[in-house]
């Protein structure tokens, strides 16, 4: 992407700036900043028509992190322009170090906002929820939480403002940032394929911290609903079960329950409202994955609430493979900007006071999760749209057009209107093929590509150190084909064909990936040839793809021990 040498020169010395303003926080003495309630979010201090730029996030952080004992400021990261990724550690820890965080035994929460950033409700939200933490607000959850926060996780994206960034989105009235970040990558489709600074700093932090618990807070678009807030649990249907049970059975009804009686709004499960089929959505090229077996409920032209697809791309399914909780966040794009900060801020609040009651349990459930072997079970590599056998109540709503004062140009804005209608939900998925989870993968040396893209992630990995000879299976390809138009920088691959068994003589530099471990069922999604999200799909093989007919990767379902 072509940029100015000012905007070069501005950014780098930004990056400068930050650095030593990080630096300085780390030596400031606590309580030094006496009025920190008297500190506003650019978009309070605007009475929301604009949003914080990178350095009042930072000088904010700052400030709160020398207010409070309970903050340590550091980052976890850079961008693609070379900014530092602030993050804040909150709770009864002695610095913002990884050791410390971990070994306090505590229930660890990511909470991250402006992956896309002109969806910048889910940042301004972070901020004033960092002061009230530094004011001493909640002081209950450092009993049993260690909160990470991110606030602005696209900060390159957030220093390109537009007025017409998002055009039809009810404000920030003044301009927001884009939604890809400076190499054009839209970073909520980054998180198999790890191609940003950005997607690559966030896994580090995931290696490093191990959250069990991730919020990811955006802004929606589409569907004319009236909910301020519509949320997702992981999609992928190989998501540990209990995640997904905690998720669905308490955890979201209960927030949803806490906030209705509290504030009096609506909270939903994210969705879009469509009449059967495939739909454009958030996915690649050709959008979302049509929905299985609704063909009822389409010969009656019933209206389908169709949720986003289930692959690992997107940051809540990602999490999901990694064994932890993921809640996904969407305020409401047409609800005023004040509106939808509050709308975020609430959802959080709620989300960590059900985390703090039940820290117990969700650090149970995440290490029952790690010590789950898939081994041997049937899991999907691709997978569609499940509809409910019966209709679900949608709270439908009204907009109206109205003049951006800045721009001149019309948005939209939320009425005050709620309309029921009866739809079959589309919000879970359905495998519609699978494999068996092997035992091992066995990966040639020379496969370097796909080798650091796996160290990348966090996967456990070692050379076989002697040669030996083993029953094993390669995959032989029936066909190869690759998408016409590319997406994020790739034509995505898919392959064709099955597993037929080998003996064969591995030499001793082969690296073993073994499926049992913690990260077993992303090595899975990521190694398998047919996986819909995997490194095959994203090229990472291409060059050994390149007119052969077996796959380069091996595996084993028979135990397999160095």
């Amino acid at each position: 992407m072509q940029r100015s040498f000012r905007l070069r020169s501005l950014l780098f010395l930004m990056v400068f700036a930050a650095f030593f303003s990080l630096l300085a926080c780390a030596t400031a003495p606590p309580g030094g900043n006496t009025n920190i309630d008297s500190l506003l979010t650019t978009a309070e201090r605007s009475s929301f028509d604009e949003t914080t730029r990178y350095a009042d996030v930072i000088e904010l952080m700052n400030a709160f992190d020398a207010s409070s004992d309970r903050m340590h400021m550091t980052t976890f990261g850079y961008t693609y322009e070379g900014l530092a990724l602030p993050m804040m550690v909150v709770g009864d820890v002695s610095d913002a170090s990884h050791e410390a965080v971990v070994n306090s035994g505590k229930t660890r929460v990511w909470i991250q906002g402006g992956i896309h950033s002109g969806e910048a409700c889910g940042k301004e939200a972070m901020l004033m929820m960092l002061r009230d933490l530094a004011l001493g607000k909640h002081a209950e959850w450092d009993d049993s939480l260690v909160l990470l926060i991110a606030p602005l996780y696209n900060a390159d994206g957030n220093e390109l403002v537009k007025v017409d960034n998002r055009g039809s989105q009810n404000g920030p009235v003044a301009g927001m940032g884009q939604r890809p970040n400076a190499q054009g990558y839209d970073l909520n489709r980054d998180h198999m394929k790890l191609d940003s600074p950005e997607a690559r700093s966030l896994v580090q932090m995931m290696n490093n911290y191990d959250p069990h618990v991730a919020i990811d807070l955006h802004t929606t678009n589409g569907t004319r609903h009236a909910y301020h807030v519509t949320y997702s649990p992981p999609l992928h249907p190989n998501t540990y079960t209990q995640i997904d049970e905690m998720l669905r059975g308490d955890w979201l009804p209960t927030v949803t329950q806490q906030i209705k009686d509290k504030h009096g709004w609506d909270y939903y499960y994210y969705g879009n409202a469509g009449f059967g089929g495939a739909a454009r959505g958030r996915g690649g090229r050709g959008g979302r994955r049509g929905v299985s077996g609704g063909g009822a409920g389409q010969a009656q032209g019933m209206q389908v609430w169709r949720t986003f697809d289930h692959r690992p791309r997107f940051n809540n399914n990602y999490v999901g493979l990694r064994n932890r909780f993921a809640i996904l966040s969407e305020a409401y794009a047409y609800a005023t900007f004040e509106d939808r900060v509050m709308a975020s801020l609430w959802f959080v609040e709620e989300i960590l006071n059900h985390a703090a009651t039940n820290a117990d349990a969700i650090r149970e459930i995440v290490t029952a999760a790690d010590q789950h072997s898939i081994i041997g079970e049937k899991l999907a590599v691709r997978a569609s749209f499940l509809p409910s056998e019966e209709p679900v109540e949608i709270l439908m709503g009204e907009t109206e057009p109205v003049l951006n004062p800045y721009s001149g140009r019309t948005i939209t804005q939320r009425l005050d209107a709620v309309n029921p209608v009866m739809m079959l939900e589309a919000g879970t998925a359905q495998p519609t093929e699978t494999e068996t989870a092997p035992a091992a993968y066995f990966i040639p040396v020379n496969e370097q590509a796909a080798l650091t893209k796996l160290e990348l992630h966090g996967m456990i990995m070692e050379p076989l150190g002697t040669e030996i000879m083993i029953q094993a299976e390669q995959f032989v390809i029936q066909s190869s084909t690759e998408a016409e138009r590319p997406f994020q920088g790739h034509n995505e691959r898919t392959l064709v064909g099955s597993w037929e068994p080998i003996e064969v003589t591995l030499p001793a530099d082969t690296i073993v990936v073994l499926v049992g471990q913690p990260l077993g069922r992303l090595a899975f999604s990521l190694l398998e040839p047919r996986s819909d999200d995997g490194l095959t799909n994203w090229n990472v093989f291409d060059r050994s793809l390149a007119g052969a007919n077996v796959f380069p990767v091996l595996r084993t379902s028979e135990e397999f021990r160095r």
